[in-house]
């Protein structure tokens, strides 16, 4: 038997400068920007019902996700699974500086920055029961496309990897599209025959299409074997009648419509004069790394080069938005757009290995450090400002609830376990918007808004696990009774003196705008 030491000095033996340089970069630049959601108990609405949950979300055909969160405990503990998540984004980074092929030490800590700053990691971090799960998956498609570039029969243990990383999150599906399509561009920019080439692109090609069969195969059995089917959340109970590869056609224009429109106005990519001119500057500098690249490497001597570049131009946005494909219905959160990340890094990482004079080569590297430099700093920023926000509306939700829980024990004939019935939405007539980060927070699902409070369930968790009190709140359908009867609609709507009332032995809040 192998003594320890020597596994680990075999190990160490094959680990490569660079990638140690990643990972140590992304997990001190994220944990440096995320610290405020590692330290600090600030949940969602979503978190509310989250303090403790096994995750088995085989409904929403993420049938590995309890599994992936099951490491660092079903318990949402910020500290940890940040760190485990860090983990998982590090070693997602340095196989990423593998597969694009990156050397530069100044590229690969700027991608690694991208990569820990990025505002969706931010929206994620809202949702931090999960983000372990989610990381580990963003690591598994990153895997997909490594192992497939790297060994020739690599697409089989890639199409695993693939298969297990959209059993976490399918969203993550697009990260391995993406990154397939840079590394079929890269395989026809080389040397090499044209076949073999060829070859390569079906290599990807089959891990996808493996990797996804494998998922749905897998998800099939699961759901035979809990008896249960899929919910109709996010239209993923189309995905598996097919419904929706049936309408692919129709939903293309609906694609790139999506693509263009969060490019350029999701106010994520940019948000300021500062920002814009960065990214300005990294597609300048990418263009002419480009053209330096057709000069000194003689691609125009590679028609087939043009031709592979000019339909991955085309399947890019398709790439990114390919969950739209098997869901149409499908209602994007910033949360799902990570892999708008992987064009940044990729510019980066184009630029890191062009080609020209001394003067001119230094000249686009600078431009592109720079760039990048600026890029990362202000999603670190806007990371920042979401996260304040979310701090802010758990203070104004905890103050809120004090009061609404006073008024509630106060009122005459109140009875531990009474039966309480509430909408559960916060009247924005009677409590004035105060969130002063929405310009800047507009797409940060889970960061934006001024409450934590939207249905009569979230006000039940977030009494019990921060108030220590127990309301015996009823499901919504028993409001539908009562929605529209006179009295309830003629009651004051918090904190109005006639807004808690008993009727029939059921204790009435109105907590919604007066006129609805």
């Amino acid at each position: 038997m192998t003594a320890p030491s020597v596994v680990f000095q075999k190990i160490k033996s094959s680990i490569k400068p660079r990638w140690v340089l990643a990972f140590c970069s992304t997990v001190v630049i994220g944990m440096l920007i995320h610290m405020p959601a590692m330290l600090n108990d600030i949940p969602n609405h979503d978190g509310l019902a989250s303090m403790h949950f096994d995750q088995n979300m085989i409904t929403s055909g993420r049938w590995f996700l309890t599994v992936a969160c099951g490491i660092s405990s079903y318990y949402t503990l910020p500290w940890l699974i940040g760190l485990l998540g860090f983990v998982y984004l590090g070693l997602a980074s340095a196989a990423l500086t593998e597969l694009l092929e990156v050397e530069k030490g100044w590229a690969i800590v700027l991608n690694s920055g991208l990569l820990a700053a990025f505002p969706a990691l931010a929206s994620t971090f809202a949702y931090v029961f999960t983000l372990d799960g989610y990381m580990m998956a963003v690591l598994l498609a990153v895997l997909a496309v490594l192992l497939t570039k790297k060994y020739r029969k690599g697409f089989l243990p890639g199409a695993v990897c693939l298969a297990f990383s959209m059993g976490i999150y399918q969203a993550y599906l697009s990260f391995a599209a993406i990154l397939s399509l840079f590394a079929v561009c890269m395989l026809f920019a080389g040397e090499g025959k044209a076949a073999d080439k060829l070859k390569g692109l079906l290599r990807y090609a089959g891990m996808g299409v493996l990797g996804a069969a494998l998922y749905y195969g897998i998800l099939q059995i699961l759901l035979r074997i809990q008896g249960k089917q899929l919910a109709a959340y996010q239209g993923i109970n189309g995905m598996t009648s097919g419904a929706g590869i049936s309408s692919a056609a129709e939903t293309v224009g609906k694609i790139y419509w999506d693509f263009l429109a969060f490019t350029l106005k999701g106010n994520i990519l940019f948000q300021n004069p500062i920002s814009c001119l960065a990214l300005c500057l990294l597609l300048a500098a990418a263009a002419a790394a480009g053209i330096g690249m057709v000069r000194y490497r003689k691609w125009w001597k590679k028609p087939l080069f043009f031709v592979i570049m000019a339909i991955a131009a085309v399947l890019l946005p398709l790439a990114a938005n390919i969950i739209l494909l098997a869901s149409p219905g499908v209602t994007y959160h910033l949360l799902m757009r990570y892999q708008w990340v992987l064009f940044l890094i990729g510019l980066t990482a184009f630029v890191s290995r062009q080609a020209g004079g001394r003067k001119k080569g230094a000249a686009l590297e600078w431009t592109a450090l720079v760039a990048v430099f600026v890029l990362v700093f202000f999603y670190g920023v806007m990371d920042n400002v979401g996260y304040t926000n979310l701090q802010r509306r758990y203070e104004k939700t905890y103050a809120y609830c004090v009061r609404l829980l006073d008024r509630i024990e106060q009122t005459e004939g109140y009875y531990p376990g009474i039966p309480v019935a509430m909408v559960g939405v916060v009247g924005d007539e009677q409590f004035p918007a105060t969130d002063i980060t929405q310009p800047a927070t507009s797409g940060m699902i889970g960061l934006n808004g001024d409450w934590l409070l939207y249905t009569g369930e979230n006000y039940r968790a977030f009494l019990e696990h921060y108030l220590g009190a127990t309301l015996n709140i009823l499901p919504p359908e028993a409001m539908s009774e009562m929605y529209y009867e006179k009295e309830y609609v003629e009651m004051d709507s918090f904190p109005g003196r006639n807004s808690v009332k008993i009727i029939d032995g059921i204790l009435y809040v109105k907590t919604e705008n007066v006129g609805r």
